[in-house]
């Protein structure tokens, strides 16, 4: 526990810190997070971690990582081209590798490109929002995930009797997961009240639930990975956290889950 509070501490501290510093330095720091949830992605499905289908991999969640706003210029490709050309390129690479790479390593590589480059680019894209205050909003997010986080553990360790979804994470209570929904909301309607002219407290509800609910079905989707594969962490960068993906599976989920259903009233 002493180690778990030290890492989050420190860890923390310098993620906080260069989010509100934003610009170059926050987006380095997220491509640099994208990077290593991808290496652990592939690791996790025992892929070579530098073998071909991996060093694309790498290649395009860097370019889905990319912060054109700050470049001061227009995306080359829209999402959806984007991700059709990922697809194209990882299709070619079972033919000319004459399946020595098949279509499964590469479905997975390119299910983790998109989960995780996505993920990760949103939080980008929430931090340089158009109105001008994306530090409100990415804290807000943060803060709902963070929120649900604690009031599903400590609700669910408190009052939890009725197990959420036992076969892939047997600690999870129904209890525990709409504390966790209810803490949340009540986070966002705090904001709504405290900057009313950002956040409507109706539409802060919406975000706070969403933050919830996906927050937490992101935790299960890397538990169910973990599952898969036999193993308890995504990574050890983070001594008594585990991985990158450990400790952000929520946030790569939710991000772009508020963005694409225009949750966020600046998108």
């Amino acid at each position: 526990m002493k180690q778990r509070l030290i890492t989050g501490i420190v860890a923390g501290a310098l993620f906080l810190g260069l989010c509100y510093w934003g610009g170059w330095p926050y987006q380095l720091m997220l491509t640099a997070m994208a990077l290593i949830g991808y290496y652990e992605f592939v690791k996790m499905t025992s892929t070579a971690t530098f073998g071909l289908t991996a060093v694309f991999g790498y290649a395009s969640v860097v370019g889905f990582m990319i912060p054109w706003d700050l470049l001061g210029t227009n995306k080359l490709f829209s999402w959806e081209q984007g991700i059709w050309l990922v697809l194209l390129l990882f299709l070619l690479v079972t033919v000319f590798s004459k399946n020595k790479l098949d279509i499964k390593i590469t479905a997975m590589m390119f299910t983790g490109i998109v989960y995780i480059g996505m993920g990760f680019s949103y939080m980008g894209i929430a931090r340089g929002a158009g109105d001008g205050h994306g530090l409100f909003w990415t804290i807000l997010l943060l803060c709902c995930i963070w929120g649900s986080d604690a009031g599903a553990y400590f609700v669910g360790r408190s009052f939890g009797k009725n197990k959420l979804w036992p076969a892939i994470s047997p600690n999870k209570t129904i209890e525990g997961a709409l504390g966790g929904v209810l803490i949340s909301a009540v986070i966002s309607i705090v904001f709504a009240i405290l900057v009313p002219d950002l956040l409507t407290i109706g539409r802060a509800l919406l975000i706070g639930i969403a933050c919830a609910v996906l927050g937490q079905l992101g935790d299960l989707v890397q538990s169910a990975y973990k599952r898969v594969y036999g193993i308890k962490d995504s990574g050890s960068l983070l001594p008594g956290h585990g991985g990158i993906l450990d400790r952000c599976d929520s946030w790569i989920i939710v991000f772009p889950f508020v963005h694409i259903v225009m949750l966020m009233p600046y998108y």
